[in-house]
């Protein structure tokens, strides 16, 4: 099973958009663009909804039949480790081993040596094609990113080593992650982290470093667009080398995680993979599920209600909706409007003030970020909101299909 070349991760919280975002793919498709979707869910968000991985599954395949997509798509188990994959090993063909807990943990001494006769080939000055400068490495660089990054691609390894075991090698695509943590790693790092992945057998076929800057969910990417775009080159050309090196899968691709509503970035991520001739995976689950917010408050009467009943709820429950995702939000309470202020909202003062537009007057980002982290009030209100959801679908879905296309995939590509 060989992951295409551009791909995006189009996660649906509640498993209502599959049509509306598989439409957004048949838009580029129609432009010339072929995308391959992928559906992607996590263990987290199942156990929120109290949802499970056969849903998942359901939907792609209903979406498939619907509109009658012909190309391939994949299903998700995102952000999964050894003690979460169970549950998706049966409906799943696209899994992401999250390794981002295991950096920095320990490594024996053997591991280390075994790291370090390879490696050490590289010491000294590290030219990569296309890098007008070399990394200088020294053996000392080589220890700390061994002792950084080897414990987290052995968890990978093991990871890998017991979804091959229930599916067969081949038969699944394998990605990478190791984005939600607070320090970036460097394109340097990035080369070292894939020789261990040679080492350990993993066949990924994309990867999902932390990039320098923040990527909180659901909002533009905060940081240097100048810094980023160096970095985000010299990995396409680290990932060319290794893969040249290392006997990795010729189409591994870098993942941007939180890749949602990038739209500064977005421009810089497409020149340079055009340039450089790279295949991309983006995910942009969240965004789906603001915009079934936003489609309930274009709705009016009582589907506004309920969207701003939700906000009702996120907001007084701030502290318990963020903590899990305390790494990809930047939300300042002090900022965030009061429920007595958004129920004097109409219609368009809500959905413009949740839908990112970048400079209308009306856009919130913290309101936006929390609303993302807030679908667990939409959980709980259960067939209230789904049937909500359904009455409005067609508002609903062209403001999922128009998202991922115009605000996405155009500015992408």
């Amino acid at each position: 099973m060989k992951l295409e070349k551009y791909s995006f991760g189009i996660g649906d919280r509640f498993g209502q958009q599959g049509p509306a975002q598989l439409k957004a793919l048949l838009l580029a498709k129609s432009k010339g663009i072929e995308i391959v979707p992928v559906w992607n869910k996590s263990n987290r968000e199942h156990q929120i909804i109290h949802s499970s991985p056969a849903d998942t599954l359901l939907e792609a395949d209903a979406a498939v039949r619907q509109l009658q997509w012909n190309g391939p798509y994949y299903v998700d188990a995102d952000h999964i480790n050894l003690n979460t994959v169970g549950p998706f090993l049966d409906y799943a063909n696209f899994f992401t081993l999250d390794v981002a807990d295991y950096i920095g943990s320990a490594i024996t001494e053997k591991e280390l040596q075994d790291f370090l006769k390879k490696a050490l080939a590289y010491e000294g000055e590290l030219a990569i094609p296309g890098i007008s400068k070399a990394f200088h490495v020294t053996r000392d660089l080589l220890v700390f990113i061994a002792k950084s990054f080897l414990g987290a691609v052995r968890e990978a390894a093991a990871i890998y080593a017991h979804i091959a075991r229930h599916k067969g090698a081949g038969n699944f695509i394998a990605e990478i992650s190791m984005d939600e943590v607070e320090e970036a790693q460097t394109p340097v790092e990035l080369f070292f982290i894939l020789l261990m992945i040679s080492q350990y057998g993993i066949p990924a076929q994309t990867i999902a470093p932390k990039f320098t800057g923040r990527f909180n969910k659901g909002v533009d990417y905060v940081g240097d667009t100048g810094l980023f775009r160096k970095e985000f080159e010299q990995d396409l050309l680290v990932i060319d080398f290794a893969v040249k090196k290392f006997g990795l899968p010729e189409n591994l691709k870098l993942s941007v995680h939180s890749g949602s509503d990038k739209f500064s970035i977005y421009p810089v991520i497409g020149e340079l993979i055009k340039t450089q001739n790279k295949g991309i995976h983006v995910k942009t689950a969240g965004t789906t599920w603001l915009e079934e917010v936003i489609g309930l408050a274009m709705a009016g009467g009582e589907a506004l209600q309920m969207a701003k009943k939700i906000y009702y709820n996120a907001y007084n429950r701030q502290e318990e909706l963020c903590e899990p995702y305390a790494t990809v939000i930047d939300i300042d309470p002090a900022t965030l409007p009061v429920p007595n202020e958004v129920e004097q909202w109409n219609s368009q003062k809500f959905a413009t003030s949740l839908r990112n537009i970048p400079g209308h007057p009306n856009y919130d980002p913290g309101f936006r970020q929390l609303i993302h982290v807030g679908y667990k009030v939409a959980a709980e209100l259960g067939e209230e909101y789904l049937a909500m959801i359904r009455l409005h679908q067609d508002v609903v879905g062209e403001q999922v299909t128009n998202n991922i296309f115009e605000r996405h995939i155009q500015r992408l590509f």
